[in-house]
């Protein structure tokens, strides 16, 4: 029996993000959403079960799908159809926010695809919590998932970041971290800044900061468990003399237009283009 105090939503696809941990952080708007919407799909829906006993949200006779990596394309089909007869779905992650790292990606391409609502209820992330507690610069970031498996590729995938102006936050498996770590402080770094956030918002909640190399060796000399970001600083400004400047700039001065010599030379050394520009105009000779 449908329950009476059920509000009606509209058709289409609503992304619900749940808590990390702790079962109070979900907000109250994905709540109406969870005892509102038609179709439930869930990553893993028994966590999604419990959440909604813990919040006194009955399922009743609506239907409640598992949708993950390895049955996405047998049961998208299901979900489109849904919409496609008037009724809202609401998919959850396993934790945090849909899309992220997440399965949902394809099942909403295919809602937009379709013409069908979009809509987001926003809440937990692992990202955004990590950065809040990780103490390192805010103001960029960058969020790269998680590294390949193997040293060799991930050395590759760090080196191709070393000089991203931004915070570097990764998601790892507390099997590899330590291999992580260890690969990190070796391309990056070992001085350069990092956190490395565990459990977050659960019981045994743990950030350890520090530099690239004592925390490779804390993780190595004492292994840790539960879901792990790793949040790494970006790297410090380079010190370039005018004599390096002048240098790479007569390299290709003479290949190529002042203007396109000074982005060149601006963004191989990492400087802002205006002064590149100035020294530039005066080494052609220009006014």
């Amino acid at each position: 029996m449908v329950n009476p105090n059920r509000q009606k939503l509209a058709p289409g696809l609503y992304l619900v993000a749940t808590p990390l941990g702790t079962a109070r952080d979900i907000t109250l708007r994905s709540l109406d959403i969870l005892a509102s919407a038609d179709v439930i799909a869930a990553e893993d829906t028994r966590s999604l079960r419990k959440l909604m006993d813990i919040h006194g949200i009955a399922l009743n006779d609506r239907p409640m799908l598992a949708y993950h990596d390895h049955n996405g394309g047998r049961v998208r089909p299901r979900l489109m159809e849904a919409m496609a007869a008037g009724q809202s779905v609401v998919y959850a992650s396993e934790a945090g926010t849909p899309m992220v790292a997440d399965p949902g990606f394809d099942l909403a391409r295919a809602a937009i695809a379709d013409g069908f609502a979009l809509i987001s209820a926003p809440g937990p992330s692992a990202v955004i919590t990590a950065l809040t507690v990780s103490g390192l610069p805010t103001d960029r970031f960058l969020f790269a998932g998680f590294l390949p498996n193997t040293s060799s590729a991930r050395k590759t995938g760090l080196k191709s970041l070393s000089e991203v102006p931004a915070t570097l936050v990764f998601y790892e498996s507390p099997k590899r971290v330590a291999a992580m770590l260890r690969d990190a402080a070796e391309v990056l770094g070992a001085d350069r800044q990092a956190a490395l956030c565990r459990e977050l918002t659960k019981k045994f909640e743990e950030v350890l900061r520090g530099s690239l190399g004592d925390l490779a060796a804390e993780l190595k000399e004492s292994p840790r468990k539960g879901e792990m970001v790793v949040l790494i600083d970006r790297a410090g400004e380079r010190i370039v003399n005018s004599d390096e400047i002048e240098s790479n700039l007569r390299a290709v001065l003479g290949e190529m237009s002042v203007r396109d010599a000074a982005d060149k030379v601006a963004a191989d050394l990492g400087l802002k283009r205006r002064a590149v520009y100035q020294m530039a105009l005066k080494l052609q000779g220009d006014p």
